[in-house]
Order: C-alpha cells, then sequence, then structure tokens
C-alpha cells in the first residue's frame, strides 16, 4: 500500500512504516565532498529518502549533509547495509553500532542484510531482529535474496522482512520474485533500475519516452515507480537528480506501461545471486 501522487509518494511496509518511493542510492560515491555535495542536491530536490552502506563509506557524509541542510532527523528515511564481512550475530550488532555512530543517529529507518551469505545469514537476521525490537531499526529487510532464500528465513524467523532490495527494471523484472514477495507482505526495492545506462538506446524505450516528454531514464523510473517499486538511483549530477525526481510527476498511460513490460530479457548489470545457496 501507498500513495502515488509524485514527489510525496510513500510505500507502507507491512509494520507500517512509509518508505519515499523514490530514494538516492550512494553505492560507489566516493566519501567526502562528492556525496555530500550529491545527498545535499538530493535534499534540495525534493529527495526523502538516502541508502547508503556501511561498505560504501560514506555514512558520515549523509550525515553531514543532513546536519547542513535544516531537515529534522524524522523527516528523511535512512537506510544503511550491514557487509558481507560483518555478517553473524555479535558481528552485526557491532556493525550497527559503528554506522549509527557514522550517520549520527540512534536509529536508522531501514536496515539492510546486503548479500544472502550461507553460513552467516540466519545468526546475522537474528540479529537483525534484536535491532527491530529495541528500536535501532524502524524496519529491517534484505538485499539479493531470491525466492529460495526467501522460503529459506520465513521458514524460521520470527520477524519476516519488510523489503527485499534487488536489481530490477523493465529488461530484468524478475516476476517469480515479485509476485513471491507480494503474497508475503515483502516491498520489492528496485536498485540498477536505469540499467547503468546500457539500455537507454532501446528503441521500445526511446518510443516511450518521446510520446511521454520525458527521457529514458525518466521513463524506466516511472515504470518501476507506477508497478509498485520502492526505486533507486545513483548519480553524483545535480542535473539527474532532479531530472530523476521530476519523473514521478508524469504517470505513463497503460498502453506504454505493457509496452516497457514486453522488454523482459533477464538482462543483468549487477550480482546475480541466484546460485548462492
Amino acid at each position: 500500500m501507498g500513495t502515488d501522487d509524485g514527489r510525496r509518494s510513500t510505500r507502507t511496509l507491512d509494520n507500517g512504516v512509509a518508505v519515499p518511493t523514490l530514494g538516492l542510492e550512494l553505492y560507489k560515491a566516493p566519501p567526502g565532498d562528492r556525496s555530500r555535495q550529491a545527498v545535499a542536491w538530493a535534499l534540495a530536490a525534493g529527495y526523502r529518502h538516502i541508502d547508503t552502506a556501511s561498505l560504501y563509506g560514506n555514512e558520515a557524509d549523509v550525515r553531514i549533509a543532513l546536519e547542513q541542510s535544516g531537515l529534522l532527523r524524522d523527516e528523511v528515511f535512512i537506510a544503511t547495509k550491514v557487509w558481507k564481512d560483518d555478517m553473524g550475530y555479535d558481528q552485526t550488532l557491532r556493525a550497527c553500532e559503528r554506522s549509527l555512530e557514522e550517520l549520527g543517529t540512534d536509529h536508522v529507518d531501514l536496515y539492510l542484510v546486503h548479500w544472502p551469505v550461507p553460513e552467516s545469514r540466519d545468526d546475522t537476521w537474528r540479529a537483525l531482529q534484536t535491532l527491530a525490537s529495541d528500536g535501532r531499526a524502524r524496519a529491517i529487510g534484505v538485499c539479493n535474496y531470491t525466492v529460495h532464500h526467501l522460503e529459506q528465513l520465513l521458514s524460521w524467523a520470527d520477524v519476516p522482512p519488510a523489503v527485499d532490495q534487488v536489481e530490477l527494471s523493465p529488461f530484468l523484472q524478475q516476476r517469480e520474485l515479485c509476485e513471491y514477495c507480494t503474497r508475503h507482505g515483502i516491498q520489492v526495492e528496485a536498485y540498477s533500475a536505469l540499467t547503468r545506462k546500457r539500455r537507454l538506446k532501446d528503441e521500445q524505450l526511446r518510443a516511450v519516452a518521446a510520446r511521454s516528454g520525458l527521457s529514458t531514464a525518466q521513463v524506466l523510473l516511472r515504470w518501476a515507480t507506477q508497478r509498485g517499486l520502492v526505486t533507486l538511483v545513483k548519480s553524483l549530477k545535480r542535473e539527474h537528480i532532479e531530472e530523476d525526481i521530476a519523473a514521478l510527476d508524469v504517470e505513463l498511460p497503460a498502453a506504454d506501461m505493457d509496452a516497457l513490460d514486453a522488454l523482459d530479457e533477464g538482462f543483468r548489470v549487477a550480482w546475480d545471486p541466484t546460485d548462492v545457496e
């Protein structure tokens, strides 16, 4: 469930936490001025969802940009992740404390398992349940989990994941996974939604863009948000950050959505977790 009224668009997780539909992702954003400036531009443009991770090394930059923005902490949805090297029960709790210190907050809005490491992901999830129960994480979720990984987790977990963050675009729709998540109340969150620019010149995509008056990047983002996905964008350029959020101001007609649905070809640009046990 959620609202879909442009830049105020949100999705509501099963535990009642509202997630802004569009978020700025800081993957490969270099720590320091460039990350801080990107977050500052995003907040000024109306973004209220910032996605970082301990692996990225820029959590402190999120804190600094938020402090300088004049916004209150609770006005911005902050997500971060525990990396593979820190997984395990005690290790994850310590990793979260380091992230909270870097972010300058006593809680994150979403804490995620970054990768389904076979030997440590169960203990890691137990740690996330602890973080949720004591308020250090308002919601908890996973990244790069397939149906197999979710089935295994749901077979024993006391708290189900609120989110599964995966690569997803019209060219990689992961329909079985999305259907499974819908049945089990798990919000799908899309990264690499712009295919890392590798499909921006697709003829069908360009045709939809021409009809709608949007750029091809905006079309990809609007397809994802209209399909009910929380969607992450990655950019360090002000003009792209502002262009991306403007995509939420336009609704694509059903015929164009159907044309985009027909583009699915299993095209990946990021890690493939399919063979992880």
